[in-house]
């Protein structure tokens, strides 16, 4: 069934960005007026209309219509009925599900260049463009954050990440970032990212990225997102099998999360103060990688005992979590990790483990995650696996017995003090074999759009 298009209000724009196919979304208020798309067109079902099949819907239509290469423009007509929330799922799906990242020397195919929203009520095309905009921010996110995972670790180390994200940061006002070095992570004790780090000829940094709001007062909160920057594990001497190495090149993807959503952040302009640390080192093997039996000093003094070193994100997370505690003062600390096998087993492939320590927190992270579409299931911190943690040669062992998802977050909040604090474990959600939704092969970009609304809904 075909129907021509009406009257147009307002404008979404998904146009290609120089590289690797990221969308650029730039959104306008058109006049009154005809539309200049002339012919028949398409009809998208959405089902019953709950958002997230609105999600669906947009992203298999720029799939579907880049597939027909009839045009590199189209109209999209709206209901009149049609929700905010549905309006901000629609922009999420057609500005994310084309993404495409291909290293190639072929010339790129077709992609969809322009989608314009028509909506028939002018009194509500300011609600469109606001809604609209605020997912295009999320969707920007997301498709940076998969920019990062997506990149081969020839070209990703430690030094590349950290860098790109500085560079990025450097074109936003208030947005601050600093790259520290092996030298300065010596001098204030890192031991465990340097241990981690120690195998590869490519040297670890620490990425630190903060956001000081002109607005910001002494009674702004301070929240700290903490992400697990490893480019590429190899497992180190614990060395992982074969088949399926080469998916960690986005073993960084929880860094990857922290920098996009705090890119996102000074885009908005959100009224909080936050930092981002990211940890960035590679999990090698040589002479000088670090050993199981190993007792590593954090900063802060706490000494781990090594038991397996492809529990390795762990160990660089303690001790920006510790430098976090020790230096930055937080209100709140939040930690993003392809961490664990056993979370992935739990929760399948779609879905984020979320541990915190006070229930508004979780409720916080889940309502946020609702809201840009990531789903996430809280799971336990079982007190009765809290002894398994201590070591009897170290402070605390690396990787204790009992449920591997619950005691690798009991022991990273041996770290936090006490503070109000989440873990997010992305290991399943965090790549993709196949199409679903907005997400494509790859690295999905998962948890940027809930740390960027998380900070949003802080304003509120």
């Amino acid at each position: 069934m075909r129907t021509p298009l009406p009257t147009a209000l307002v404008e979404v724009e998904v146009a290609d960005a120089p590289r690797r196919g990221v969308p650029s979304v730039v959104l306008t208020t058109a006049e009154v007026g005809k539309t200049d798309r002339d012919g028949d067109g398409w009809v998208l079902g959405v089902g019953e209309g709950e958002p997230g099949t609105w999600r669906a819907a947009a992203a298999t239509l720029v799939r579907e219509l880049a597939e027909a290469d009839a045009a590199d423009s189209y109209d999209v007509l709206l209901p009149a009925d049609t929700e905010a929330e549905r309006v901000r799922a629609f922009v999420l799906g057609a500005t994310l599900g084309g993404y495409r990242f291909k290293v190639t020397a072929e010339a790129p195919p077709p992609r969809i260049k322009s989608l314009r929203l028509v909506v028939q009520d002018p009194g509500y095309a300011d609600v469109l463009a606001a809604e609209a905009a605020h997912a295009y921010d999320l969707a920007l996110a997301t498709a940076f954050s998969r920019d990062l995972a997506n990149t081969p670790s020839n070209t990703k180390d430690p030094q590349w990440l950290a860098s790109t994200a500085a560079k990025q940061a450097k074109k936003l006002p208030g947005l601050k970032a600093a790259v520290h070095d092996e030298k300065w992570l010596t001098a204030h004790g890192f031991g465990g990212v340097l241990a981690v780090g120690g195998g590869s000829v490519r040297p670890p940094r620490l990425l630190e990225m903060s956001w000081q709001p002109p607005t910001a007062t002494g009674g702004t909160p301070h929240v700290v997102l903490v992400g697990k920057g490893i480019t590429f594990d190899t497992g180190g001497i614990s060395i992982k099998p074969a088949d399926g190495m080469h998916l960690m090149r986005t073993d960084m993807s929880g860094g990857a999360a922290v920098i996009a959503a705090m890119l996102t952040i000074a885009r908005r302009n959100l009224p909080i103060h936050v930092t981002a640390l990211v940890p960035c080192a590679e999990n090698h093997v040589s002479g000088s990688a670090y050993r199981p039996g190993d007792i590593i000093r954090h900063h802060g003094g706490t000494t781990t005992e090594v038991t397996n070193t492809d529990a390795e994100g762990r160990i660089v997370l303690a001790d920006a979590l510790a430098y976090a505690v020790n230096t930055l003062n937080p209100d709140l600390l939040v930690d993003v990790a392809t961490l664990t096998g056993a979370m992935k087993v739990t929760l399948g492939l779609r879905t984020g483990g979320l541990f915190a320590t006070d229930d508004d927190l979780a409720t916080r992270i889940t309502t946020a995650g609702q809201q840009v579409h990531e789903a996430w299931w809280r799971m336990p911190l079982l007190e009765e696996h809290a002894d398994a943690v201590k070591s009897d040669i170290a402070d605390v062992r690396q990787c204790p017995p009992g449920p591997g998802g619950i005691t690798a977050a009991l022991f990273l909040r041996t770290f936090t003090a006490g503070l109000p604090w989440a873990h997010l474990d992305i290991a399943g959600p965090a790549r993709s074999e196949t199409n679903y939704n907005e997400v494509v092969p790859g690295g999905t970009g998962f948890a940027a759009r809930t740390l960027a609304q998380l900070v949003e809904n802080y304003t509120r």
